[in-house]
């Protein structure tokens, strides 16, 4: 293995240490940062989020509240849950789980979260303040990225940046983050003709296709940064990303490993945000 390796659990310990002293100083001037995770329904993979979202809650000092709703909630009734959580002074972040059980509105009860509190930064007000470039939160795992290769020391200005993904969630923000560094930034999606030669341009290249190890070794520039947003299981059952791990390290200069790349970096940036959101 050629590869330098982007370790996001030891980048997300580093930031998690540093906010731990922030909640610390807030709780002197009598503030506790407060966070609600709605889970409406029982996907085993949301559940697994919303534990581990506990789980950082507490290790940080934050507040937190759970709801857990059944399957067949109405639209109306989450709605009045949101509208509830909206005006509780001791909660600053409200995070609706996705997905929703399909007979909800997710567009609906994320235009219904106040853009305050929006710790997922979804809401449209949020999306747009990103576009311009004048934003209090940014999406949590276009943030993650932005992170890790801050900390690997690796620069975005001037460099030929390749997101594989153009989700609301990932791939569009994350293009935008990328442009605000100064990257030359090209957005590849199921329709891109020549795909291959377009990712092996990139100098960083960003996988966020929900593919199980779909970008190969030829689909990589020699010594090229490949962060790899994906969360798949291969034909084993085993957690893998969108990169075929071991192929892409002989020829990437620098990787992110699934597991403990880019996931870990996610809960913390959500951290970040509702920290943020408690001191305004």
């Amino acid at each position: 293995m050629n590869a330098k390796l982007i370790d996001g659990k030891a980048v997300s310990a580093a930031l998690r240490e540093q906010m731990k002293a922030e909640v610390a100083a807030l709780a002197e001037e009598g503030i506790t940062p407060g966070l609600a995770v709605v889970l409406v329904g029982e996907d085993p993979a949301s559940q697994v989020y919303v534990r581990n979202k506990e789980k950082a809650c507490e290790e940080l000092g934050i507040y937190s509240e759970k709801y857990l709703l059944p399957t067949e909630t109405t639209q109306e009734e989450l709605l009045t849950l949101v509208d509830k959580l909206n005006r509780k002074p001791d909660i600053d972040g409200i995070l609706v789980q996705l997905p929703l059980p399909g007979h909800l509105d997710e567009k609906a009860v994320i235009a219904a979260i106040s853009p305050e509190k929006d710790v997922d930064a979804f809401h449209a007000q949020n999306v747009g303040k990103i576009m311009i470039g004048d934003y209090k939160f940014l999406p949590c795992t276009p943030a993650g990225v932005m992170e890790l290769l801050h900390a690997a020391q690796i620069e975005v200005k001037g460099k030929e940046c390749v997101v594989i993904g153009r989700s609301n969630i990932v791939g569009k923000p994350m293009a935008m983050l990328l442009l605000h560094q100064h990257g030359t930034v090209t957005i590849c999606h199921s329709r891109t003709r020549n795909l291959a030669e377009v990712t092996r341009r990139a100098d960083i290249l960003i996988a966020a296709v929900g593919k199980a190890k779909f970008v190969t070794a030829d689909m990589v520039k020699p010594g090229a940064t490949v962060i790899d947003v994906g969360m798949n299981r291969d034909e084993n059952g085993k957690l893998c990303g969108d990169v075929d791990f071991g192929a892409v390290c002989e020829v990437a200069g620098a990787i992110t490993p699934v597991p403990g790349g880019v996931g870990p970096m996610t809960i913390t940036m959500l951290m970040k945000n509702t920290i943020a959101a408690a001191k305004r």
